[in-house]
């Protein structure tokens, strides 16, 4: 089966790279210059999976392109190369888009569009490695093929948060609590020990099947390489050491993160505390950035950072903050008026479980499962799944603002 063709219409400096890496990969690529020339191969080909169009150089030209992927009942996706301040632009004044648009933004590489390509032709169960169709996530079954998964970034500056902790109970929570079927990755290149925290050894990881591919390899997508834990939750690591993980470009990466996202229902992605291009293209798609704080100065501060940052990456809107350790230290009403957003989850103080949780493999969700710290989970499961929850009030803790108001008054 021939993979799809792919219509360019950028400038000539970008469509000549750009068609011939698509190419190179396999892809028909058609450059057009005029709308007359998009219309009439339209009218021509059947095969047309996507259309790459640019949403600066001649935005009104651009539109007419839109209209003709959207006449005599076609829906073809359409992903738009746009600089960051054209964007909003662009949002602005679409009148109609499919949720399969896209948007890139320059500068970028051919080879990272083109990957991007990859993802978008595989959401549509239309790419072929040589062998067949590619279907995604493995053999899942063509009713999940439209689904489209929650995707959770737990994400905080600042290392010793609890980020990987909440991660793993989160991800079992959902998949044991609720029913539904997780994903989860480790996308913490430096530190990460998910898989180790979840006794899974061994794990073949997303930097080992980019090499193999390279060296002639097979293409796996995230759900084939995920390792199954005992919980029924999916695994998946991108690296097993700090070192030579350039062959992870952060586009691809989001890419094949985005791809999985249509055979589970929710997705849980833990990040290295930093603002590395990896975890920016993530925070790009998260539906949700899980913001793990706990009640001590530092880690206040990061958030307090964090928040900021958000706000210039305009992504402050899908921050939530998760109070950790929240019955001992600063109180949770300090932290919400320090941090400026309420609290979206408590978590309180698991003493020794999570320990020896970690130490058999496990999560204190299915080892401790009548626990309050796992009854926590199950609020924060239900809080993500839009159910309204009253959450037992936790314990009295020291209140940093009234100390400060109590010594005022002395």
């Amino acid at each position: 089966m021939a993979r799809p063709a792919i219509v360019v219409a950028l400038p000539q400096d970008e469509a000549s790279p750009v068609a011939a890496e698509l190419r190179e990969a396999g892809f028909p690529a058609i450059t057009v210059t005029a709308p007359d020339q998009l219309e009439a191969l339209l009218a021509s080909r059947d095969d047309v999976a996507l259309a790459i169009l640019d949403g600066e150089t001649d935005f009104d030209q651009s539109l007419e392109y839109y209209g003709l992927l959207r006449d005599d009942g076609r829906s073809i996706p359409a992903l738009m190369i746009v600089s960051h301040r054209a964007l909003e632009q662009l949002v602005s004044r679409q009148t109609s888009s499919s949720s399969e648009d896209e948007y890139l933004t320059r500068p970028y590489s051919a080879d990272s569009l083109r990957w991007r390509v990859e993802a978008m032709c595989i959401r549509q169960a239309s790419v072929d490695d040589g062998s067949g169709q590619v279907k995604l996530d493995g053999d899942l079954g063509a009713e999940r093929w439209g689904h489209r998964a929650t995707l959770i970034a737990l994400f905080n500056p600042k290392g010793g948060v609890g980020k990987t902790t909440i991660a793993t109970n989160l991800a079992s929570a959902l998949q044991l609590r609720k029913g539904l079927s997780v994903l989860l990755v480790d996308g913490d290149t430096v530190t990460g020990h998910v898989a180790t925290s979840l006794g899974i050894d061994g794990v073949r990881t997303v930097v080992d099947s980019w090499r193999d591919e390279l060296e002639g390899g097979p293409i796996e997508s995230l759900a084939e390489l995920a390792s199954a834990h005992a919980s029924g939750m999916s695994v998946v690591a991108l690296t097993a050491s700090p070192l030579h993980t350039e062959i992870l470009d952060p586009t691809r990466v989001a890419d094949a993160i985005d791809a999985a996202r249509r055979g589970f229902d929710f997705v849980v992605v833990d990040l290295h505390p930093s603002y590395s291009p990896l975890n920016l293209a993530i925070f790009e798609r998260a539906d949700r950035i899980l913001l793990p704080v706990t009640p001590d100065v530092p880690a206040i501060r990061a958030a307090v950072q964090l928040t900021d940052v958000a706000t210039e990456l305009a992504i402050r809107d899908r921050l939530a903050l998760i109070v950790n350790r929240a019955n001992s230290g600063v109180s949770v009403a300090d932290m919400e008026q320090t941090i400026g957003m309420p609290a979206f989850g408590q978590i309180r103080s698991g003493g020794l479980l999570f320990v020896r949780a970690a130490n058999e493999g496990r999560t204190v969700i299915d080892m401790f499962p009548k626990e309050k710290v796992a009854g926590d989970f199950d609020t924060l499961a239900d809080r993500l799944l839009g159910a309204p929850v009253e959450g037992p009030a936790q314990k009295a803790a020291f209140s940093l603002f009234s100390r400060q108001k109590a010594a005022a008054r002395a």
